[in-house]
């Protein structure tokens, strides 16, 4: 190769040679702002070659030694991310072996490495969330969110550090920051409504609860929509205990015409009756509630109304009329027969109590109030034969077991619990013939 560029600048030095024999005459090169100078025509065709070839090797040069600084700054780039994914991959390591010094360790070195490391200051983070080291979790998850205010992941992180904190309004802004970059967040407005439940804050629950039903897929609809009923009811309830009736009233009924079957909703209705009318009117709407959804928790309300008013009388016709309707009902029977015990007539509650099957219906409770009713007339030996059946006993010399997690009872021991799946959790339980009062 070498040889050939030789033979080339030959050539070139003999083609400019020919050029000087023929081309003698002088010319007058002058230099701006200077001196004029004579020479040759072939000299001044050689030394603006000269001129161009320098300014050729200058732009040549400046653009290797560019591409040599560009070389070496990406080779030391890609060390700097080998690097970093090496301790990266040692931190994720780390954590699923529940290494917890370790990957803080190794997380620290990426920071050392590239202090702007948003992965590994969310992930000191968590680490510290693990160790309920909530002070310094904030600190590294506020770096990250500083250094990408819209990324999510950072706010996600500080809106549970202050939910740990107890800082629930603060928690509110960031999930509030979270919606705004992304409007149609499931799990956002999920938080929030978290958040506004622990607050009681019914209002913006409503308004909250109608955005995540545009949100939610058609299968989890009906689930949300008993949810909105619920916050609409707690509202109407928080109004009604400051005293403003109008508004409440204005909720329950608007519950009770668009939900006939949401009972909650006649018992606040009940109550802003008895506010704005009186008594009888309300013990008149709950019966017709009653007719209509044959609910007992309206029953109990209107017994409670009835004995307020010194009307129990009208109670018992109301139960009587109810049990004729419906005589299979022995929860009724059992309503009527407390009603009985409450008001002291005794024999009248041992023969409505008497008629249940126990076959049907043998619960604690009904086991006591029958005993008690016994003990009463003093007949010791039925009080005592009801009062076993809360604990019969064959049942005295075996022993029934705690799970300490779950609070599940068992009749028989086992090594893990069947309900939560704790192991060693199991103790002996020594309420199993608890009376329920």
């Amino acid at each position: 190769m070498s040889k050939f560029l030789i033979f080339l600048l030959l050539v070139f030095l003999t083609i400019i040679g020919l050029f000087a024999m023929e081309n003698k005459e002088m010319v007058i090169l002058k230099v701006p702002f200077g001196a004029s100078y004579e020479m040759p025509k072939i000299g001044l065709m050689l030394l603006s070659l000269s001129f161009g070839a320098f300014f050729v090797f200058i732009v040549f040069f400046i653009r290797d030694t560019s591409n040599l600084i560009n070389r070496f700054q990406l080779q030391k780039k890609q060390k700097k991310e080998e690097k970093i994914k090496d301790y990266y991959a040692k931190a994720l390591n780390a954590i699923m072996r529940d290494k917890v010094q370790e990957a803080k360790e190794a997380l620290k070195e990426i920071l050392k490495e590239e202090p702007e490391h948003i992965d590994a200051l969310i992930r000191l983070g968590d680490l510290s969330m693990k160790e309920e080291d909530y002070k310094t979790a904030l600190k590294y998850y506020k770096k990250a969110y500083e250094l990408d205010p819209k990324n999510i992941v950072p706010l996600f992180s500080l809106e549970s550090v202050m939910e740990k904190m107890n800082e629930n309004e603060l928690a509110l802004k960031y999930i509030e920051q979270i919606i705004s970059l992304e409007p149609d967040s499931p799990l956002a407005h999920y938080k929030m409504r978290t958040i506004l439940e622990r607050l009681e804050k019914w209002e913006e629950l409503i308004t909250l609860q109608k955005k995540i039903l545009k949100l939610v897929p058609e299968y989890k609809r009906a689930e949300e929509e008993k949810r909105l009923v619920g916050y609409t009811y707690e509202y109407g309830r928080v109004n009604l205990e400051s005293g403003d009736i109008e508004q409440a009233e204005k909720i329950f009924s608007s519950l009770v015409k668009n939900y006939p079957e949401f009972v909650p909703a006649y018992l606040g209705m009940t109550e802003v009756i008895l506010s704005k009318e009186g008594v009888e009117e309300a013990i008149d709407f709950l019966q017709k509630s009653y007719d209509t959804l044959k609910s007992k928790l309206l029953l109990i309300r209107l017994e409670d109304l009835l004995i307020s008013i010194g009307d129990p009388k009208r109670l018992i016709q109301f139960y009587l009329k109810a049990i004729n309707e419906k005589p299979d009902d022995v929860e009724l029977k059992f309503l009527l027969g407390r009603l009985y015990y409450r008001l002291e007539m005794i024999d009248d509650a041992i023969e409505t109590l008497s008629s249940i099957d126990p076959a049907i219906c043998s619960t604690p409770k009904l086991h006591c109030i029958k005993g008690y009713l016994y003990l009463r007339r003093n007949q010791i030996p039925k009080a005592v034969s009801e009062f076993k059946e809360l604990c019969p006993e064959s049942k005295v010399s075996n022993l029934s077991y705690l799970c300490k997690e779950c609070h599940s009872t068992f009749e028989e021991w086992t090594g893990r619990c069947p309900v939560c799946g704790t192991w060693n959790s199991f103790e002996v339980d020594l309420r199993g013939c608890e009376i329920l009062k």
